[in-house]
């Protein structure tokens, strides 16, 4: 133990440094002193043993007490008061624990040091320093606690009105932030949990404040609030948040959010029935004069009847809310009134609708009345009744109030006019029937049409506006003044007028009289054509059409071309081999001589008619062309029997025409002074298969893409055999009925009916109008001139023929049934010449290079149709090809001496500037 303190002794002797003696005597007594002090120790140790035994009992009896304190302790520091609520006086109480932990912890420390000096394990500190945490941590909750109570007390101050919720509620959001940041070790203490559960219950009841801030919320929901919470308070402009929050809110947060719903609904239901109330306030019936009596009739704005509409949906919306319950009782009395005036509505502008339409009739008709006197009256007490509602009406015209009068039968009593309304109108058409059958072509005209031609019967002015719906170019009578005798008929179009044979009597009734200026306008024109035709011979052709009105001249053209080409091929069979030769270039002076014509003064129908025989003249002279091109020799060729050839019997007396082995009497309706069809062979093939159609019993059924002509070209047939022809436009509105009427007057009058887009109908419709058809067809093939129709016996003319006409591929159209198909020829109509038809209406505007223009101006058409974009305002069709041609026409008779193509050229960009671009 010494051995390494000598050896440091003697290291520094060797170096130099000198002990003293004492120094080096001490160095050697050390090692037998320190010998002495261990057996001394020894001694005292064995002699204390049994002392320091005693004392470190004591002080392990000492450090088990204080631990077993400890412990106890801190069961207790758990129970005490502020880790409860409510807690009032929590600071005293965390005083005065902090003076027993102070008191503990000394003891602690005490035992401690005492440990250390006997070496014994020290009493354990853990218990004690986590009751000190706690107890730090129960301070800064109570802290906290206090902090967001006082923020909490001074808000319940506020007046509700006054209570910024927002701001509130930022607030609220950041205390429970600083909460959720304390010791986690607090969250199972009860203050812990009150707080979080205060301030969750209080950011619940701002919201809840926030709904019930609502302007939509009336005293009884205030009174429901109260029933619902079973508080009892008072709602005015002292009552703070505080009443609000003891209410515990948060404890109805669901039911709150009902009643706060239910008072929006029932605000917007109220809103909604103070508009309703105030618009009906001011809603009241329009007026108009009736025209004949002058009365007073009501008028329903589209306005009122949209207001109604809307209104309606409106209550019965209502009425299906479960909000309603409050506004249960005006809601029903609105519905109820709403609904009266809907009703009366509909059956008042009914009656007064057939009130207007028959009372000109049944008043004002004395021919009426005469023949329907029951019917009429049963009108007169409809009119008195009528007009003692009406000035009932007018005297309050308010919508709501004159249509909810109390004790008032108003619909009852409409009802009831609207029934005897119905046996007069049924009567009318039942009347309207027999003077349909008197004469046929009224059921072509609409009822009101018809109507004012019965009660106008005795003014044959009057009924002379009506002509161009009875007749196809009959615009009006020539009637001699003072007397009910006509003199002539006038054309619609350019006004030519044609004297008749003899004058005739338009006195009696309307349907007779009109039925005599048919048989009129037949006779005169059948004259005239007889006449016209003795004096073809002589006066050279260009002087002789201007004698005579335009039909019997053009059809006169027609039958003097058929004979001269007949004489033509029988001069061939005797030997005359260049007859047809000749005739054509006869054919081209005739047509040259027109031309020269058309470039001088002429009058508007003048020219019109030179154009028309033009239009005829270059397919006569194309015709003749093709013959002598084909070498054919006898006129029994094809080439010339399927040409429409025009004859006169002179047997019968009559006009006739003839193609294919088909034959037709002419039926002389008056045509007037209007254009004519271009002829090509497109026509040619389709002339063929309608008379082919009409020879066999069958209808005629043109099909194919717009603007191909199918229905023009049905109606140039109808004018080349004196036809009346009658366009209808078909659609889905049109029934079996309608069209059985539109049968039955085409079976009588003998004429042509053209159906427009007939697979428009629907299909159920078609199926009944093939029965029509056929039993029209099957009358015809018998020879009958009367037959039973839609039930009953009707006169039938053999003459009559139906045509349909098809746009296939588009939509909304039909594919006609196979009984249908059947009773109609098709013909399928394709994309017309324009070359051809450009140069035939070249010729008719008064150009006699005409076929080289023709083929210089389709060339530059199809360029531009080509080459240039495929924009709308781009029209490249038939119908801007005439345009052109007719402005160039115009051109050319107003510069006669301006070279031919330049004329074309000048019409060409002036008509592109007015009529292509758009």
């Amino acid at each position: 133990m010494f051995e390494p303190l000598r050896e440091i002794v003697n290291l520094l002797r060797k170096y130099g440094y000198e002990f003293r003696d004492t120094e080096l005597l001490q160095l050697n007594e050390l090692p037998d002193a320190w010998q002495k002090i261990k057996r001394q120790a020894a001694v005292t140790k064995q002699v204390i043993a049994p002392i320091q035994s005693y004392q470190v009992d004591q002080i392990e009896k000492r450090i088990l007490l204080c631990n077993n304190m400890a412990n106890t302790y801190r069961k207790k520091f758990m129970q005490k008061k502020f880790f409860n609520v409510p807690c009032p006086n929590c600071y005293e109480l965390i005083d005065e624990t902090d003076l027993e932990i102070v008191e503990l912890e000394q003891r602690q420390q005490t035992l401690t040091e005492s440990s250390v000096l006997f070496e014994l394990q020290g009493p354990d500190p853990a218990k004690i320093e986590l009751c000190r945490n706690d107890l730090k941590l129960s301070k800064i909750m109570w802290d906290f606690a206090i902090s967001i109570e006082s923020t909490i007390n001074d808000w319940k101050k506020t007046p509700w009105k006054k209570i910024d919720i927002e701001g509130m509620d930022q607030e609220c959001k950041k205390f429970g932030r600083e909460l959720r940041g304390l010791d986690p070790s607090m969250r199972t203490w009860e203050p812990f949990i009150f707080m979080e559960a205060s301030l969750k219950n209080l950011m619940t009841s701002l919201r809840a404040v926030t709904e019930l801030q609502n302007p939509a919320i009336r005293d009884r929901h205030w009174v429901e609030l109260m029933q619902t919470t079973q508080v009892k308070f008072s709602m005015d402009d002292s009552t703070t948040l505080k009443y609000l929050i003891d209410l515990n809110l948060h404890e109805y947060e669901e039911e709150v959010k009902n009643i706060v719903d239910k008072s929006v609904k029932e605000m917007n239901m109220e809103k909604q029935l103070r508009d309703i109330a105030a618009a009906w306030a001011v809603m009241e019936f329009g007026i108009e004069i009736h025209e004949r009596t002058g009365i007073k009739l009501l008028k329903a704005s589209e306005e009122m009847i949209e207001t109604l509409e809307d209104h309606q949906a409106q209550i019965q919306n209502m009425i299906s809310s479960k909000y309603v319950t409050f506004f249960l009782h005006e809601v029903s009395t609105w519905q109820q009134k709403l609904s009266n005036a809907d009703q009366i509505i509909g059956s008042w502008f009914e009656v007064q609708r057939k009130w207007q339409y028959l009372e000109s009739i049944f008043i004002g008709s004395e021919d009426i009345r005469s023949q329907l006197p029951d019917d009429s009256k049963r009108f007169d007490f409809i009119d008195k009744e009528f007009r003692a509602l009406l000035a009932q009406m007018n005297s309050d015209r308010n919508v709501v109030r004159s249509t909810n009068r109390s004790g008032s039968k108003l619909n009852e009593h409409l009802e009831t006019l609207l029934k005897m309304l119905l046996l007069c109108e049924k009567a009318l058409n039942d009347y309207l029937e027999t003077k349909r059958l008197c004469y046929p072509r009224f059921y072509f005209v609409s009822s009101a049409d018809l109507l004012d031609i019965l009660s106008n019967g005795n003014s044959p002015a009057m009924v002379s506006r009506h002509l161009t719906k009875l007749y196809d170019s009959v615009g009006k009578l020539n009637l001699i003044a003072g007397t009910r005798q006509a003199g002539g008929m006038v054309a619609k179009e350019l006004e030519e007028y044609v004297p008749f044979l003899q004058n005739c009597d338009c006195s009696g009734k309307v349907e007779v009289w009109l039925n005599r200026v048919t048989d009129k306008m037949r006779e005169t024109l059948r004259d005239q054509l007889r006449r016209s035709l003795t004096q073809y011979d002589h006066k050279p052709r260009h002087v002789w059409i201007f004698e005579w009105p335009a039909q019997p001249a053009l059809v006169g053209t027609q039958i003097m071309w058929t004979a001269e080409t007949n004489d033509a091929f029988a001069k061939v069979q005797l030997r005359y081999e260049n007859a047809l030769k000749d005739y054509n270039r006869k054919q081209v002076n005739q047509l040259n001589n027109l031309i020269i014509l058309l470039l001088g003064d002429l009058t508007a129908a003048e020219r019109q008619k030179v154009m028309t025989v033009c239009t005829i003249d270059v397919h006569s002279r194309d015709v003749v062309g093709s013959i002598i091109a084909k070498k054919i020799e006898v006129q029994t060729a094809f080439q010339w029997q399927s040409q429409l050839r025009h004859r006169w019997d002179s047997k019968i007396d009559d006009c006739f025409a003839n193609i294919c082995d088909a034959q037709f009497r002419y039926d002389y309706e008056y045509l007037g002074n209007t254009p004519r069809l271009v002829i090509t062979p497109l026509t040619d093939r389709c002339y063929i298969t309608l008379t082919q159609s009409l020879h066999l019993v069958m209808g005629g059924a043109p099909a194919g893409p717009a603007g191909t002509g199918k229905t023009e070209t049905t109606k140039d047939l109808g004018r080349a055999l004196g036809m009346m022809v009658y366009v209808f436009n078909c659609s889905e509105q049109m029934d079996y009925q309608s069209i059985g009427n539109i049968h039955k007057g085409l079976a009588q009058t003998g004429a042509w009916g053209c159906f427009d887009e007939f697979n428009r109908i629907s299909v159920e419709v078609l199926s009944v109008v093939a029965v029509q058809v056929k039993c029209m067809q099957d009358a015809i093939k018998a020879k009958k001139t009367t037959f039973s129709f839609l039930g009953e016996y009707i006169a039938l003319r053999a003459t009559v023929g139906v045509f349909i006409t098809m746009n296939p591929g588009y939509a909304g159209r039909a594919e006609l049934p196979e009984n249908l198909k059947a009773l109609y020829r098709p013909c399928a109509m394709v994309v017309p010449d324009f070359a051809l038809i450009s140069e035939i209406m070249l010729v008719a505007e008064g150009f006699q290079e005409a076929r080289l223009l023709a083929r210089k101006f389709i060339t530059l058409y199809t360029l531009c149709k080509e080459l240039l974009s495929k924009q709308d305002h781009y029209d490249w069709g038939l119908r801007a090809i005439k345009s052109v041609l007719v402005v160039a026409g115009a051109l050319r008779r107003h510069l006669p001496e301006t070279i031919l193509s330049y004329c074309y050229c000048f019409a060409y960009n002036r008509d592109s500037e007015q009529l292509n671009i758009t």
